[in-house]
């Protein structure tokens, strides 16, 4: 998936917060004592969740699979020091195609998986997300974006 789909959804921070408080909501109940963030699009919901869980071990797993608009090849730039368990909560933005997921599968088998947002080609190796997302369309997160002036459509 690249940025010339012409299929785009825009979070802003107040969304991306509500849907993270929702997703916290799912967990409600699970005991989590320890979170892992896929690095970098889980640590924001990672905060979240650390939060709303009271979960106050966090550590994070550095992954590489886009630069910025293109997808490459899967790398595992740091791995997290926290074992494999029942009671660990992986956290990502985004399940997209599923190579992070899958990858992330296999290093923890135990480990129960969360995304904020799910496309359909990833959903089936999450245990947990909130928004369904098309699979040809490009999210813009709010960490991605800067406030601009925009002209009125009469100066279009």
């Amino acid at each position: 998936m690249s940025l010339s789909s012409n299929k785009m959804f825009y979070v802003s921070w107040e969304a991306f917060h509500r849907a993270t408080k929702e997703l916290a909501h799912q967990l409600l109940g699970q005991d989590y004592n320890a979170i892992v963030a896929v690095s970098r699009g889980g640590l924001v919901p990672a905060a979240i969740l650390a939060r709303e869980l009271n979960i106050r071990v966090v550590d994070s797993i550095c992954v590489a699979s886009y630069d910025h608009d293109k997808q490459g090849s899967l790398s595992i730039l740091k791995d997290a020091s926290l074992a494999d368990s029942d009671k660990l909560l992986i956290v990502d933005d985004l399940v997209d195609t599923g190579e992070t997921a899958r990858a992330l599968r296999e290093h923890f088998p135990k480990a129960c998986f969360v995304t904020v947002y799910a496309k359909p080609q990833g959903k089936p190796l999450v245990d947990k997300y909130v928004t369904d997302i098309e699979q040809d369309t490009w999210i813009q997160l709010p960490w991605d974006m800067e406030l601009a002036y925009s002209k009125p459509l009469a100066e279009k």
